[in-house]
């Protein structure tokens, strides 16, 4: 199934947009509902509340008094922790239960108001992010929901900012415009994107390329992708990997380059990077395992080619809207020093920057001539005596 998380600053119209998801068959799992059925009359959520602060936080039908809760709990840290302690793993195991209830291709929509504050977006295969400026949402918030409009300010200040919503936002939803316009968009959305990526993550297919090889304008933006994508293969990876870096061409600040993020996890071994295959897959990172060694090149000082030291684990992501590479290399191989060397090279060299330009340019022209199936490896084959040619450059540089 593919995991969607859902935010957005209060009042930004998070529940039209999980409403149209809805409509389009989407399961929507909503935190507020479940934290109100956690703690609802009757519930052990309820029994350990109350044994924490008090049984005056309990109205006279029994149901929970919310403003003398607030009064207990928010006072201070201390309190807010007990709180948090006691209706955190309720709402975690919930949740857990509703989406192990969903059928195996639902596309699972978690509707979290403070998904950023929480720091769950690297556990979702996707976050869209509603968004209006705070203004707009203190309006509506009075208008529409009679809030205090001193006390809306005051809830949307202890919220994210909007920098750091859009910082996790792998999709920014617009909700500013017209009625009708914020539903399309998720149309659009579900059509093009969603629906898309949850067949690849299912059927464990990578997202590829179509149509032409295109070498595209530097996007300031790659940085950005490539650091969500970076914390999803974090908590995918946990401790088997002792780093996760962005590399290749969308890692060099202004070089053009196709729209495909490179990155490169570090493992001890090629068992470790075996097994983080699975974790990798449901992270929407399926596996390529017909790629199984990078483009074996000398090593200084050999007579020969060692293929076995150029071996390495490769993926690719399911997202059809943000298309990555995913090397996974053993710590200290030539691949795996050259993929960081190459791109700290780059970097430092404008010259060796404009040269590997036009070796790319030149595959591109290359690409367009071959066509459909063929072009990659078109683009592939012009790069690659280049790469060859390099390497040994590259490692000058470094000793230099």
């Amino acid at each position: 199934m593919l995991r969607i998380g859902l935010t957005g600053g209060m009042g930004a119209g998070k529940s039209t947009v999980a409403r149209a998801l809805a409509d389009l068959g989407a399961v929507v799992i909503d935190s507020d509902l479940i934290a109100r059925e956690v703690v609802a009359p009757g519930t052990e959520g309820l029994a350990a509340l109350v044994a924490a602060f008090g049984a005056d936080i309990v109205g006279a039908d029994g149901a929970l008094d919310r403003p003398a809760l607030a009064a207990r709990a928010f006072g201070d840290d201390q309190a807010r922790a007990k709180l948090n302690a006691i209706t955190h793993p309720l709402v975690g195991k919930r949740t857990a239960e509703l989406i192990a209830a969903a059928p195996s291709d639902a596309i699972v929509v978690q509707d979290i108001p403070l998904l950023v504050e929480n720091g769950l977006a690297p556990l979702m295969n996707l976050v869209v992010v509603v968004e209006v400026d705070s203004e707009t949402r203190i309006r509506r918030l009075v208008e529409f929901r009679g809030v205090a409009e001193a006390d809306a300010r005051a809830r949307i200040a202890k919220q994210a900012t909007d920098d750091q919503r859009r910082a996790v936002a792998d999709v920014l939803l617009d909700n500013s415009g017209a009625p009708g316009e914020v539903e399309a968009a998720v149309g659009r959305l579900w059509e093009r994107r969603l629906t898309a990526f949850e067949h690849n993550l299912r059927t464990g297919t990578p997202a590829r390329l179509h149509g032409e090889i295109r070498v595209v304008p530097p996007d300031l933006e790659w940085p950005a992708q490539a650091q969500r994508l970076i914390a999803r293969l974090w908590a995918a990876c946990g401790s088997a990997a002792s780093r996760i870096d962005h590399i290749g061409s969308t890692s060099v600040p202004g070089l053009p380059a196709k729209d495909v993020i490179d990155l490169q996890i570090t493992v001890s071994d090629l068992d470790a990077a075996d097994c983080l295959r699975d974790a990798l897959g449901a992270a929407g990172f399926p596996c390529r395992p017909d790629v199984t060694h990078d483009d074996p090149v000398p090593l200084p000082g050999s007579t020969g080619i060692d293929t076995t030291v150029w071996s390495k684990r490769f993926h690719q992501s399911a997202d059809p809207g943000r298309l990555a590479n995913v090397h996974v290399r053993v710590a200290d191989s030539p691949g795996q020093q050259y993929a960081l060397l190459f791109r700290d090279w780059l970097r430092a060299e404008p010259a060796v920057c404009a040269e590997y330009l036009a070796v790319k340019r030149a595959g591109e022209a290359e690409a367009g001539a071959a066509a459909g199936a063929d072009a990659l490896e078109a683009y592939l084959t012009v790069k690659r005596p280049w790469f060859s040619a390099a390497y040994p450059r590259a490692l000058a540089w470094r000793d230099r």
